[in-house]
C-alpha cells in the first residue's frame, strides 16, 4: 500500500491529502493540488448510482474517469469510504486503481514498468508515447524513461529489448530499474552503458538469460540546461532527431556502439550543443520500421514529419503516431519527444572562491542576497548553514580553484565544486567529539544530497524542496565575480573561532531547530570542522533512517533525507 493512489477530500469537496500512488497516478504533486477542489480532477461526471451513494453518505465502488496533470484522460477502479468527524462532518478517503478485471498478469507488469508521470524539471518539456505491437496484451520490451539528475540535468533514455510478451517486459524492467540505478550514481553516459552491458552478461552466466535470448539496445543521454550541452552514447540503438530553433531537422551525430549483452566493446560518448527550444526525438525502431517500409524510409518520412512546426511535443507525439504508425504497429513503439531549455543568470548564480577561511562568512551572505532576489528568503537559514558546511570542507580538505553555486529550479540546488576527486562520506560523531557533525546537518537540510565527478575533481551538492516564494521589489542581481583578498577583509567580521565552524555575519538567521538545537547554536565543528573523511569509492544511500548499503562500485555519494530518530546518525547499527 505503500504507493497506493490515496487522497482525502473535505465535506467541501477541497483535497486535504495525496498520496505518492496518486501523485504517479495523475502527475500532481501535493504542493500543486491539495486545497484544490476535487471535480477538477474528474475527466467526466460521476455515475449516477456514485452520486446517489455519495448523497447518502454511503461508501461505493465504480469506474471513473480521471483527469491528469497533462489533461489526459486516465480510467480508474476507485473506492470512496466515508467518515464521520466529532462534528458530523463527512470526510472522503479515495483510493484509485488501475481497472483489473480483463488485464492479464502481463499488463499489470507493464504498467507497472512504464512511468506514469514525468518528472517536473526546468531543463525540458517531455511527451511520451508506448504503442504496442498486440493491443489486446499490451506489453512488449520497449521503453522510455525521464530521470531527474544532480545540477538541474536530466538524463532521457529509450531502449528496446527482442521480443514480445511478458517475459520482454521482466527483461525490460530489469534493464529499466538498472539504468535509474545507475544514473543515480552519476555516471557518464558511455560508462553507464558499460556498467549495463556488464549486468546482462553476469545475468547469462548466472542463468537468467539465455545467449539466444538476449537482445536489448538502448541510448542515454543526459541534457545540461545550464550549458545547453547534451551528452549520449548508443548501445545499437538508432540515433536521435534533432530540431532546432531555425527550422533545421537532422539526426544528432551519435558514436554508434555495440547492443547490450555482447561485452568486450566500448562506447563513446558523443557531446553536443543544442540551442535553445531544440527538439530532440528519441525513438524505437518500431516507429519506424514496418513490414511495408524499412528504417531508412521510416527515418526519412520521421524527419519529414518533424520539419513542420508543432507548439509542443506532446503535439510532435501526435503528429509523429499519426503520420508513422496510423494503424496498428507491426512491432512495438516507443516515442520520447523533450524541448529543451536554458537557465541563465535568473536561475542560476556561482562565485569563484580562493582558499581562505575567512571567505565561508562572505560566501552566506552572497548567498542570502542571491536568495532574497529569488523571494526564496525562507530558505536563507538552511541554505546559509548547507553554504558553510560544503565551502568548509572544501577549504579544509580539498584544493583549489573552489566555486560555489546556487541553483533555482523546481528545487534550490546548493553546489560546491573544488579540483579534488576524492570522495567525501558521512561519518558518525560521538558525543564528546568536536567535530564530524558537517554533513550530517546537510543531510537533515536537504531533500537530498551527493558527490558527482567532474573532469577537473568534483562537486558536491545538496537539494532543499522549493520553500514558498515572497515577492521582492526589482532589483539587479550582482554580476557573479570572483572574491578578492580585499572584499573578504571587508566582508568578514574579525574573529577568533577555529576555521570551520563558520563566522557570523550581519545576515539575519532563524532560529528554527537543527538536529534538536537553535541554528544560532549549532554544535560546535558543525559548520565544516572535520566534516569529511575520504578515501573510498563505494557509494552508500540511505532511506528512512536504515543503516547504509552498498549499491554499486563507482565514486558517488548520495544520501536520500531521512529523519535523526532520537538525535541518532544514519548508519548507526546500535538500537
Amino acid at each position: 500500500m505503500a504507493d497506493a493512489a490515496v487522497a482525502a477530500i473535505d465535506a467541501q469537496g477541497v483535497v486535504t491529502a495525496w498520496s505518492r500512488g496518486a501523485r504517479l497516478l495523475l502527475g500532481y504533486t501535493p504542493g500543486e493540488i491539495v486545497g484544490r477542489p476535487a471535480a477538477g480532477l474528474l475527466g467526466s461526471g460521476l455515475p449516477d448510482a456514485a452520486r446517489r451513494r455519495a448523497a447518502q453518505r454511503q461508501a461505493w465502488t465504480g469506474r471513473v474517469a480521471l483527469r491528469d496533470r497533462e489533461g489526459r484522460q486516465v480510467e480508474a477502479d476507485l473506492r470512496a469510504c466515508p467518515l464521520m468527524d466529532a462534528e458530523q462532518h463527512v470526510q472522503w478517503f479515495l483510493q484509485a486503481d488501475f481497472p483489473q478485471e480483463a488485464d492479464g498478469a502481463d499488463l499489470v507488469l507493464q504498467r507497472s514498468l512504464l512511468s506514469h508521470h514525468r518528472p517536473t524539471r526546468l531543463a525540458v518539456e517531455t511527451g511520451t508515447r508506448y504503442l504496442p505491437a498486440d493491443p489486446q496484451a499490451g506489453v512488449g520490451g520497449d521503453w522510455f524513461d525521464v530521470i531527474p539528475l544532480s545540477g538541474a540535468r536530466v538524463a532521457l533514455v529509450v531502449g528496446d529489448v527482442v521480443g514480445h510478451g511478458i517475459h520482454a517486459s521482466a527483461a525490460m524492467g530489469r534493464l529499466r530499474t538498472a539504468v535509474r540505478t545507475l544514473a543515480d550514481v552519476d555516471l557518464t553516459p558511455d560508462e553507464l552503458l558499460t556498467q549495463l552491458d556488464d549486468l546482462i552478461l553476469e545475468e547469462i552466466e548466472e542463468g537468467i538469460e539465455s545467449v539466444g535470448e538476449v537482445g536489448a539496445t538502448c541510448l542515454y543521454a543526459v541534457y545540461d540546461p545550464i550549458s545547453g550541452h547534451c551528452t549520449t552514447a548508443s548501445a545499437g540503438h538508432l540515433a536521435p532527431a534533432l530540431v532546432t530553433p531555425d527550422g533545421a531537422v537532422r539526426f544528432l551525430h551519435v558514436a554508434p556502439g555495440p547492443p547490450l549483452g555482447v561485452g568486450g566493446l566500448p562506447f563513446e560518448a558523443t557531446d553536443s550543443r543544442l540551442p535553445e527550444d531544440s527538439l530532440i526525438v528519441l525513438y524505437t525502431d518500431g516507429l519506424v520500421r514496418t513490414r511495408h517500409r524499412d528504417i531508412d524510409s521510416g527515418q526519412r518520412t520521421l524527419l519529414d514529419t518533424l520539419s513542420r512546426a508543432t507548439p509542443s511535443p506532446e503535439a510532435a507525439c501526435d503528429r509523429i503516431v499519426e503520420t508513422l504508425l496510423p494503424g496498428s504497429p507491426d512491432d512495438d513503439a516507443a516515442l520520447l519527444v523533450a524541448r529543451t531549455h536554458i537557465m541563465g543568470a535568473s536561475h542560476v548564480a556561482s562565485w569563484n572562491l580562493p582558499a581562505d577561511p575567512a571567505v565561508v562568512a562572505t560566501a552566506r551572505r552572497r548567498a542570502a542576497r542571491q536568495l532574497s532576489i529569488w523571494g526564496l528568503r525562507d530558505a536563507a537559514g538552511s541554505t546559509e548553514l548547507i553554504v558553510s558546511e560544503l565551502v568548509t570542507n572544501a577549504i579544509r580538505h580539498a584544493h583549489p580553484p573552489i566555486q560555489l553555486r546556487l541553483i533555482h529550479d523546481t528545487a534550490l540546488i546548493c553546489e560546491v565544486s573544488d579540483a579534488s576527486s576524492t570522495t567525501p562520506h558521512l561519518r558518525r560523531a560521538r558525543a564528546l567529539d568536536e567535530g564530524g557533525r558537517g554533513l550530517f546537518l546537510v543531510g537533515q537540510l536537504a531533500e537530498r544530497w551527493g558527490t558527482r565527478h567532474t573532469p577537473t575533481g568534483k562537486t558536491v551538492w545538496a537539494e532543499q524542496p522549493p520553500p514558498l516564494r515572497h515577492p521582492v521589489q526589482p532589483s539587479r542581481a550582482p554580476a557573479p565575480q570572483a572574491l578578492s583578498a580585499d572584499s573578504r577583509t571587508k566582508a568578514a567580521r574579525p574573529t577568533t573561532r577555529p576555521a570551520g565552524q563558520g563566522a557570523r555575519d550581519e545576515v539575519p538567521r532563524p532560529t528554527s531547530s537543527v538536529a534538536g538545537q537553535p541554528r544560532s547554536q549549532t554544535p560546535q565543528g558543525g559548520e565544516g570542522e572535520e566534516a569529511l573523511i575520504y578515501g573510498g569509492d563505494a557509494r552508500h544511500r540511505r532511506s528512512s533512517g536504515r543503516t547504509p548499503a552498498v549499491v554499486g562500485k563507482g565514486s558517488h555519494l548520495s544520501w536520500r533525507r531521512a529523519c535523526a530518530a532520537g538525535g541518532r546518525v544514519p548508519g548507526d547499527r546500535r538500537a
